[in-house]
């Protein structure tokens, strides 16, 4: 083999130079303020129960009533699929998943609410028993996999009693032997990103109370105002209150009821998929890109409830919602009442599994470089290798299946789904 020819160049090496020390300042900036996607498990739904209500049995419960709904109004797979709408190859697989989902794992995040739910008259109390309560759930394995309360929100008129709850449910879990790594916070009505602030700078006293780690504990930001989209000076405040959290946010949550009733939406139109819902939640997804900061739906206030006829019609309500919002790249979404579990996994596992064969072979000839009639990519590859990822975690396909036709490991997809910074612009050029 003989010589390389050597190719010539017109600028001296120092001008890279200057240029890479002229953008180190914007380097760091972008890997402060967008590191991308953590890479943990994100889960589909999140599951309001008020403080007064909340028990020790409260997800075997949920799981429960909604087996029980399941086989009192679409006891197999052929009757699933005609309230629902599902293709017959897919009937039996999302019936048999869901039931065996509500048998396992009913709830995948549960929020105890001392906020618009809670109508207790000892939020003390309330506040020590829900620490007390979700400490021996996660101590004895019966806990879902995330949990935590949502409080009062920042505003002056209940501050004080929200920050006292935190502050009592947060202590009870150290004394209980300590914050569980599936805990999560929710702070709700938030206009200004100096509540933000505040949120952020009372758990860094927490910490350094108790001497924790600094950036230990996060919380989801709930969108329910339009200042917390649009600003008085017309930026797009959501964006601002990422950055106020200091690192902190793990979470922004749509509050449908009452972002919709603070733009005037009449109650009848109030919904997840009314326009000024979807113009919320796009400057909420935008401002969230690249930060690590999930986005989730909000929910509906249709329950399914009632004669069959009448829990069919919220069934097909609520399955349809979610795979609106899925197809809109909203992956997590709220459920307000058992029944509403199986249509949430029925319409989550349909989506992962109607996609499943034709993401799977393409992520495989994408890591195999090999041909076919579409050319991805990396971009593609991460939506790919997070597609397959996130069908794993909740139940919708097995690691089995997936590795049998893309020959990839989990840990392989983890390394498409969340490549490092510079990965992708790297290996498109």
């Amino acid at each position: 083999m003989g010589q390389q020819e050597k190719v010539a160049t017109s600028l001296a090496g120092a001008v890279g130079e200057e240029i890479s020390a002229s953008l180190a300042p914007v380097d760091a900036e972008l890997a402060r303020r967008y590191p991308g996607d953590p890479g943990t498990r994100q889960p589909v739904h999140t599951v309001y129960v008020p403080g007064d209500a909340f028990a020790a049995g409260t997800v075997r419960t949920w799981g429960d009533a909604a087996l029980a709904a399941l086989d009192e109004h679409a006891p197999d797979a052929a009757s699933l699929a005609a309230v629902l709408g599902l293709a017959e190859d897919l009937a039996g697989p999302v019936h048999d998943r869901v039931r065996a989902k509500l048998e396992r794992e009913p709830i995948e995040d549960l929020r105890v609410d001392f906020e618009d739910g809670y109508q207790g008259r000892d939020e003390d109390q309330d506040a020590a028993r829900a620490a007390r309560l979700i400490a021996e759930a996660y101590a004895s394995g019966t806990a879902a996999p995330y949990m935590g309360i949502r409080m009062k929100c920042m505003e002056a008129a209940v501050r004080d009693r929200g920050i006292r709850t935190l502050d009592i449910f947060l202590t009870g879990l150290m004394a209980a032997g300590g914050l569980p790594e599936g805990l999560v916070l929710t702070l709700p009505k938030v206009t200004y990103a100096e509540q933000v602030t505040a949120m952020a700078r009372l758990l860094a006293a927490f910490e350094e109370t108790h001497g924790l780690a600094p950036g230990r504990i996060g919380f989801e930001i709930q969108i329910e105002t339009s200042q917390s989209i649009l600003g008085p000076d017309g930026t797009a405040t959501v964006a601002r209150m990422i950055q106020a959290a200091e690192g902190r946010a793990t979470g922004l949550h749509y509050g449908t009821f009452d972002y919709s009733a603070c733009l005037g939406v009449s109650a009848a139109h109030q919904a997840s998929d009314h326009p000024a819902a979807d113009h919320a939640k796009a400057v909420m997804q935008v401002a969230a890109a690249g930060t690590g900061v999930r986005v989730c739906d909000g929910s509906t206030n249709v329950l399914p409830v009632g004669p069959t006829a009448q829990v069919h019609d919220a069934w097909r309500l609520h399955y349809g919602l979610t795979r609106r919002a899925l197809a809109r790249a909203y992956y997590q979404g709220w459920d307000m009442h058992p029944g509403h579990l199986p249509t949430r996994y029925a319409a989550v596992f349909a989506f992962y599994r109607e996609g499943f064969e034709q993401a799977a072979a393409r992520l495989a000839r994408y890591a195999g470089q090999g041909g076919g009639d579409v050319m991805d990519e990396p971009a593609t590859a991460k939506a790919l290798g997070g597609y397959l990822l996130r069908g794993l975690d909740c139940g919708a396909l097995d690691t089995a299946e997936v590795a049998r036709l893309t020959g990839l490991t989990r840990a392989d997809l983890e390394s498409f789904a969340a490549p490092r910074r510079g990965d992708l612009t790297a290996s498109a050029r």
